[in-house]
């Protein structure tokens, strides 16, 4: 079977390049034909170097004044783009827009929508109709694969939106319990499916890894918001188990032994897979935490996306 999933695969994003690896290595592995849809919208894509502001004082400030930051976005970029051409089977054409996709919309058996933050409507994601499989032939099948809504209720305004798109689904499997009873709030039927990183085994996730941190002791910090909190954690977990601090956060860390804020996916999967504990405000931090029986901690996010972590941790016998 021809299978063509789309997600949110031009994320710099560890959890986001990997959970979109693992699904097409697993649909690989049964048989099927597999192309992830290079789908980049606007939102999902890093500013240039160098280009022109809008006429205002304001806008030029904020052109120079950014360099350094748009500089490091585009290093980690170069980074997560080659993971994906060494390990991501992506459709040959890209598509910017929902009007590319059902302009020339690419040939399968099975539309796959899935898995991550795909339908978060505190999100553009969420109301973006290419998530919802809005393109390509009537005829064709239509499924999700471990969808996730990312929050006990719907934004305001986007339910219709949402119920009228999900309509075109033949079947629908969702990440949470949340996500579970965000359906049936909308009279939907669906199942829950674990997040596809949970579908390779340890030896398949071993391959991947690059080697970093091997004969290291460290408590390793994925930290998407910078907090106080889990630097005070990362401090004393580090001082009671003589451990240095690894971060592989977005930036960099003071407070860090070694920042690697430069590191791919393949850096992250061997920085988790030998630390001796984990840090992390991050959903699949935590997953791979699991998934490599790694001591961790979970922390809230203050922006408060924090159902996902509550569900993986009740799925899989922890407590908060």
């Amino acid at each position: 079977m021809k299978i063509c999933t789309i997600t949110c695969q031009n994320s710099v994003n560890h959890g986001a390049r990997l959970q979109c690896f693992a699904l097409a290595y697993w649909l690989q592995k049964q048989g099927h034909e597999v192309e992830v849809i290079d789908y980049r919208p606007a939102r999902s894509r890093n500013k240039k170097l160098w280009y022109k502001p809008k006429p205002s004082i304001k806008e030029w400030i904020k052109l120079f004044s950014q360099y350094s930051i748009r500089k490091k976005n585009l290093e980690r970029r170069k980074l997560f783009d080659a993971f994906s051409k060494k390990y991501i089977p992506l459709t040959k054409q890209i598509y910017f827009s929902i009007k590319d996709l059902r302009k020339n919309p690419p040939a399968a058996d099975l539309y796959l929508a899935g898995s991550d933050q795909i339908w978060n409507t505190n999100l553009p994601n969420g109301t973006d109709p290419a998530y919802y499989l809005d393109f390509g032939p009537s005829d064709v099948r239509r499924e999700s694969f471990a969808a996730s809504f990312a929050t006990k209720e719907l934004w305001p305004g986007t339910e219709s939106f949402v119920l009228d798109n999900l309509k075109r689904f033949d079947k629908i499997t969702v990440r949470e319990q949340s996500s579970l009873r965000l359906l049936e709030a909308l009279g939907l039927e669906g199942s829950q499916q674990e997040d596809p990183v949970f579908l390779l085994s340890v030896s398949e996730w071993d391959e991947i890894a690059d080697g970093t941190g091997a004969g290291e002791k460290y408590v390793l910090v994925y930290d998407f918001y910078l907090g106080d909190d889990i630097k005070m954690e990362a401090l004393k977990i580090a001082k009671e188990r003589d451990l240095k601090i690894f971060n592989v956060s977005h930036s960099n860390l003071s407070y860090a032994d070694k920042n690697y804020v430069y590191a791919g996916p393949e850096t992250f999967i061997s920085l988790v897979k030998n630390a001796s504990f984990i840090i992390s405000n991050s959903f699949h931090g935590t997953a791979f935490a699991i998934i490599y029986g790694v001591p961790f901690k979970v922390f809230d996010r203050p922006d408060g996306l924090n159902i996902r972590m509550h569900d993986l941790l009740e799925r899989h016998g922890y407590s908060r």
